[in-house]
């Protein structure tokens, strides 16, 4: 897995390129193998230009590579490309956890909380 941090620039790459319905199913159809853009354009209501710009967004994204192979283009999921998205997610979550950390001790501490404990101790 990566272990960088993540630039903002890949990561909305990353987020923008997931957040399409037809672009997380061709990730998942391209993590079983590797398929060509012609044949994954035969699955879509839609042209197979239309096919290929979202491959084209994976690609830019780094969520998949293309290979030629004769007259048809393979698409491929990268086995790092879920790693790099699930670092930018515990990314977040851990600045997240962070701030409500700091939040609880912060209100624990205030002497107008009423859930603080006593100067005596806790009340039982």
């Amino acid at each position: 897995m990566v272990v960088d941090e993540l630039d903002d620039k890949t990561v909305d790459r990353l987020f923008h390129a997931l957040a399409d319905t037809t672009r997380r199913d061709i990730l998942r159809r391209c993590v079983r193998g590797e398929l060509s853009v012609s044949r994954l354009a035969e699955a879509y209501p839609m042209s197979f230009a239309a096919v290929q710009k979202h491959v084209a967004v994976l690609e830019r994204a780094g969520l998949v590579a293309k290979q030629r192979s004769g007259r048809e283009q393979l698409v491929r999921t990268d086995p790092d490309a879920v790693g790099r998205a699930r670092q930018a997610l515990d990314e977040l979550e851990s600045a997240w956890r962070g701030r409500v950390d700091r939040m609880a001790r912060l209100l624990a501490e205030d002497p107008g909380n009423e859930d603080n404990d006593t100067p005596e101790g806790p009340e039982r």
